[in-house]
């Protein structure tokens, strides 16, 4: 009987799995395998995924730009790439930014391909490769990372927020991606916070994206600083939200209020999502995030004044992600897997 490697995180993944029941490929697993793409916004990584090991077997990351044509070209360059030698490749799952209809594989739109439009990229993928694959938004697939392989694991009931440039969502309801009927749900930073609030990045008035993103954040002060407030700020240049964060922490008046203004807001969105999903999670991914109490401090107050009943916090975990920029691979190699099992 010949022997297996495994790293210790390996192990302990495969010990998971064992335990927690969701080992059912049995030992033929050990050689089966996924392939995950994660389109990002300056990058196309893939990397190929043993069913019982947490670590790829092989990888690739590759620089990309908005304007650089036939991309879908370079993407198969890149999954061929990394693509098993001599070893059987089930499934690919995507991950991408932008609207996505994951029922029927198109990509609507995405920032970062300009020549995408309403693309079939799941039947072009399977068409290639000659095998299904799978496709679902960025931040749908950061939450089903977290709850599969991250903070989220033991959990059935998930809400993932990711708050950064913008404020995207994903959500795990009795252990399944809440997806839709069109395949867009979970759009939770284009929730209506205030209907004559300030313009979101949609075009759309009062979301909370518009609030409580570092781009909201960032609007704050410039409009601030046009009115004449005082900061240390520069009033003539972009203060980015991290400058803005390191200027809070030096004890810059509008800079907290910015952050303040941006939990609040935050705060507000959350207890509508436990409204209408009553995770007993909720994990925070994101740039904006990681900010801690200067954001986390008014999103705890306001949180506790605006859900309708305290039963909705009890046993409740508030906590961070785990996974970091692995979890677009993660989410997109969770995606396929779990369609497998169906």
């Amino acid at each position: 009987m010949g022997f297996f490697y495994f790293s210790s995180k390996d192990a302990q993944f495969a010990l998971r799995l064992f335990l927690e029941g969701k080992s059912s490929y049995g030992i033929m697993a050990l050689m089966s395998i996924i392939v995950a793409v994660d389109i990002g916004g300056t990058h196309l990584r893939a990397a190929a995924y043993n069913h019982n090991q947490f670590q790829p077997i092989a990888y690739k990351r590759v620089e990309t730009k908005a304007s650089e044509p036939n991309a879908f070209s370079r993407l198969i360059k890149v999954i061929e790439d990394i693509w098993p030698q001599n070893e059987k490749v089930d499934a690919i799952g995507v991950s991408t930014p932008g609207p996505v209809d994951p029922h029927t594989g198109i990509v609507m739109v995405t920032p970062n391909i300009k020549e995408w439009r309403d693309f079939p990229l799941t039947a072009k993928l399977t068409e290639h490769f000659g095998i299904p694959a799978w496709v679902d938004n960025d931040a749908n697939l950061a939450g089903l990372a977290e709850w599969k392989f991250g903070a989220g694991r033991g959990h059935h009931n998930v809400l993932y927020l990711t708050v950064s440039t913008g404020v995207g969502g994903g959500v795990i309801i009795e252990d399944r991606l809440l997806q839709g009927y069109h395949g867009l749900a979970a759009e939770l930073g284009h929730s209506t916070i205030q209907v004559d609030g300030p313009l979101c990045g949609c075009g759309k008035r009062g979301h909370l994206e518009s609030f409580s993103s570092g781009t909201g954040i960032e609007r704050f002060v410039a409009e601030q600083l046009n009115a004449g407030r005082e900061s240390v700020l520069h009033p003539t240049k972009k203060n980015s939200a991290y400058m803005i964060s390191e200027a809070a922490k030096q004890g810059d008046a509008l800079a907290i209020e910015a952050y303040s203004i941006a939990g609040k807001y935050l705060g507000i969105g959350v207890a509508n999502f436990l409204h209408a999903f009553d995770p007993s999670i909720v994990i925070f991914g994101g740039g904006v995030s990681q900010s801690g109490p200067l954001l986390f401090d008014s999103f705890e107050v306001s949180l506790k004044e605006q859900v309708i009943h305290p039963r909705y916090l009890d046993g409740l975990v508030i906590t961070k992600a785990e996974l970091g920029d692995d979890s677009g691979l993660l989410g997109a190699r969770a995606l396929a897997e779990l369609k497998l099992q169906k």
